[in-house]
């Protein structure tokens, strides 16, 4: 089995920060009115700053999905890598620009580049992690050499006011609050972003790689309901997909807007995807907190912080906060692609030494389900 290296991490954040006081200048207000529940949301989740594709005051979105994620991999090329080389392309998102074709083909054609093999990973936060295990999985066997791997999310046009229009003028807002929570809560959450990685089977020969040690993954959708969801109502246990709908229903009741049921989403995400998972995990890997350098979490809110680290420590392994690194406060919320921008930061930073060891957790909160990783720095 070959070993797997991350030689290089970039990313792609489209036009400037947007900070909290901005926010409605460019998603635009629902029914004309100031939202009630942003305050309240960007005071949990402590995020400052944010990226969005959209153009201030018009709702216009300036960048494509499938154009960030190219501009994010363009950005690999160097004197030592051509894109020529890639033998594979594997991209993970939750926000495809289409349903068809799938978001990588989209991508390789931003890039120009013919005769390689694609991956499109499809979800929600784990998509990107699972496009990066289909990367891994690829060099490790000897399949592959040189392989691109991307997270990334184009969220800020489906958050959009106009999205809202046809069911704000039904009054179905003010008549249903779990509406003017459970998709307005999202608005003040989610963000756009792209990162890429280059894998190779070799490190780098200057400078520093990543070697992939391993990629957990577990799902516990046999057991749990669906909490985060676009395309589909959800009515307790029965779920119905958008194709099920006239096109009036499904505008009425903005179906391809994304919703959250947030009391499902406080009461079982710590559980199921912390606990559970990490009890199994540091058994199955034998881990020790003194070998952790970094822990890199992907929460989507500062009001988890605190949470997670409790879960982390009842499942048997507590990492103190002095090893934690984020970016939430002034990238956002990018779902997929946070990983991917979380680990480009660190890994241009110069503090990485070799030996350290980096742990990453990655949560999904679609149906609950989890990804921990481990990276050592060679």
């Amino acid at each position: 089995m070959s070993k797997v290296y991350i030689n290089n991490i970039q990313k792609f954040m489209p036009n400037d920060a947007v900070t909290n006081e901005e926010i409605e200048d460019y998603l635009g207000y629902i029914g004309g009115k100031k939202s009630k529940a942003k305050k309240v949301v960007l005071r949990s989740n402590g995020i400052k700053s944010r990226y969005y594709v959209l153009e201030k005051g018009t709702e216009k979105a300036l960048f494509s999905n499938a154009q960030i994620t190219a501009n994010a991999i363009k950005k690999l090329e160097n004197e030592k890598f051509s894109l020529d080389s890639v033998d594979c392309l594997s991209c993970g998102t939750t926000t495809p620009d289409q349903l068809m074709p799938n978001h990588t083909l989209m991508v390789q054609g931003e890039l120009g580049l013919t005769e390689i093999e694609t991956l499109s990973a499809s979800g929600i936060c784990l998509s990107g992690i699972n496009a990066l295990k289909y990367a891994y999985y690829g060099i490790k066997c000897g399949d592959l050499e040189n392989v691109v791997s991307t997270g990334s999310e184009v969220v800020s046009p489906t958050l959009s006011a106009k999205n809202f229009k046809t069911e704000s003028d039904h009054k179905a807002v003010e008549q249903n609050p779990g509406i003017a929570f459970e998709k307005d809560f999202l608005r003040w959450m989610l963000s756009d972003g792209a990162g890429a990685m280059l894998l190779q089977n070799k490190p780098n020969e200057e400078g520093l790689s990543l070697k992939i040690d391993w990629i957990d993954i577990l799902s516990y959708a046999g057991e749990m309901p669906t909490c985060m969801y676009s395309g589909c109502e959800v009515k307790g246990d029965e779920v119905k997909g958008f194709r099920t709908f006239t096109q009036e229903e499904i505008m009425e009741k903005s179906l391809l807007t994304i919703a959250q049921d947030v009391k499902l989403l406080n009461e079982n995400i710590i559980e199921y995807t912390v606990t559970k998972p990490i009890e199994k995990i540091a058994k199955k890997r034998d881990l020790k907190e003194e070998e952790i350098s970094y822990f890199l979490p992907h929460y989507s809110s500062t009001f988890f912080r605190d949470k997670v680290y409790e879960g982390m420590k009842k499942g048997g392994l507590e990492v103190p906060f002095e090893k934690w690194f984020t970016n939430l406060t002034k990238c956002g919320n990018t779902g997929s692609a946070s990983i991917y921008i979380m680990l480009e930061e660190l890994f241009n930073s110069n503090k990485l030494s070799k030996g350290e060891k980096i742990l990453c957790y990655i949560p999904e909160s679609g149906r609950f389900s989890t990804s921990f990783m481990m990276l050592e720095v060679v």
